[in-house]
C-alpha cells in the first residue's frame, strides 16, 4: 500500500498555452477538467494515468511546467 501512496504523491504543474477558441466542446471541457480556461494559467495536479490521457488530449495548449 506506500507502493501506490509513494505514486499518488507525485504532481505535475500544467499552464496553458494555447486558446481554446474554436476547439472542439471535448478539448474545452477537459481544459476545464485540468483547472484551466485561461492562457498562462497554471495548476498543480496529481499524477494518474487519468490525468496523463487529458495532458495527451489537449497536449497543444499546455506545456507541463513541472514534475515533482
Amino acid at each position: 500500500m506506500a507502493k501506490n501512496a509513494a505514486k499518488s504523491s507525485k504532481t505535475i504543474k500544467l499552464e496553458q498555452i494555447g486558446s481554446a477558441i474554436r476547439r472542439h466542446h471535448s478539448q474545452r471541457s477537459t481544459l476545464i477538467g485540468l483547472k484551466l480556461n485561461k492562457i498562462g494559467r497554471t495548476s498543480e495536479l496529481q499524477d494518474t494515468p487519468a490525468v496523463r490521457g487529458m495532458i495527451e488530449k489537449v497536449h497543444h495548449l499546455v506545456r507541463i511546467v513541472d514534475e515533482k
